[in-house]
């Protein structure tokens, strides 16, 4: 059986046309492709009261347009009602936004018709409530990853712009390999910033193949991002030296200076595009477990830092079949 949809203003016209010639509602409903309860139940439920309302008596009578007139604000008065299609529902996705886990609405929506068969709810509607004025006092973004309080536009930033970096190389130019993680010495660079005041911020520097993590505190200008990465990097022999992909801060406008002292490449990738260095990215994500959004680096010292850089290096990872990054870069180069 195929899904119900209700009759639109061209068949409630045509219904209207037919009724009017006296035919009758099971024909009415074999020539509009309907049942004909479904005439019937339209034809009860929208029709309308004709003349003045101080009147004892009104007559009724079925009109095309008024009659769609009052099945759309039926429909919005029924979601305005009854939140997420039904309570059942409602029920499940404050349950499990609300739990420790913090399921995604997409996690939620593609859970629930598993455990409620023949019952669904899509993401898009999911977001719409979380967002909407009837569920603002719940403040439910506070359970999104990201627990923003205002929505983003859907999509994302649309922004693809030419890079500021002075000869600056795209990633488009990138070569091929590095993409396919056979090799060692293709790097990924960024800062993470504590608090906006903050004089200090912390140079993440990852290997993609290994995963090995370079970490140092530097100042915001570009000088000391330069001297810093030149320093940490020259620790590691030249083979493990071939590229370098990062963003377009300013931080990076010394690029030609670190391609020249390290003997590598360096790409950069498009505007708002971070997922196409998305190892340091993911680097990143790591230490904010450490180091929240907010936490001043001002005050972090050289010693926390490589207590950090252990930490990160000396964990096993599941993409490295539960080596440690320690470990995977000693056997490649072995």
């Amino acid at each position: 059986m195929g899904k119900y949809k209700h009759l639109s203003l061209e068949e409630r016209e045509k219904l209207y046309a037919l009724k009017s010639q006296g035919i009758s509602k099971r024909e009415i409903g074999r020539i509009l492709g309907r049942s004909d309860t479904t005439i019937g139940r339209e034809l009860k439920r929208n029709k309308t009261g004709i003349g003045k309302r101080s009147n004892e008596y009104l007559i009724f009578r079925y009109v095309p347009c008024k009659a769609q007139e009052k099945a759309l604000k039926r429909g919005v008065k029924q979601r305005t009602k009854a939140p997420l299609k039904e309570t059942l529902i409602w029920l499940y996705v404050r349950e499990h936004l609300r739990s420790p886990f913090n399921w995604t609405p997409e996690e939620i929506s593609g859970r629930l018709s598993r455990v409620h068969p023949g019952k669904s709810i899509c993401v898009e509607a999911i977001y719409q409530y979380i967002y909407s004025k009837k569920a603002k006092k719940y403040q439910l973004w506070e359970y999104l990853v990201n627990k923003r309080n205002k929505r983003m536009k859907k999509g994302g930033r649309c922004v693809h712009r030419a890079s500021k970096i002075p000869n600056a190389i795209s990633i488009d130019l990138r070569p091929e390999e590095v993409n396919l993680r056979k090799d060692v010495g293709h790097w990924e660079t960024d800062n993470i910033i504590g608090k906006q005041t903050d004089k200090t911020v912390l140079s993440v520097t990852v290997e993609r193949l290994t995963r090995l993590t370079v970490l140092s505190l530097t100042s915001r200008s570009a000088e000391s991002k330069t001297e810093n990465l030149i320093r940490r990097l020259t620790e590691f022999p030249d083979t493990v030296r071939l590229t370098l992909t990062a963003d377009n801060g300013a931080e990076n406008t010394n690029h030609q200076q670190i391609a020249n002292s390290l003997g590598l490449s360096v790409f950069f990738c498009h505007a708002y595009h971070s997922w196409e260095k998305g190892t340091v990215e993911n680097t990143n994500g790591r230490i904010r477990r450490v180091i929240p959004k907010g936490i001043s680096l001002d005050q972090l010292t050289e010693k926390e830092i490589k207590e950090l850089e252990y930490r990160l290096n000396s964990t096993p990872r599941k993409c490295l079949g539960y080596l440690t990054p320690y470990e995977r870069m000693l056997e490649v180069l072995t």
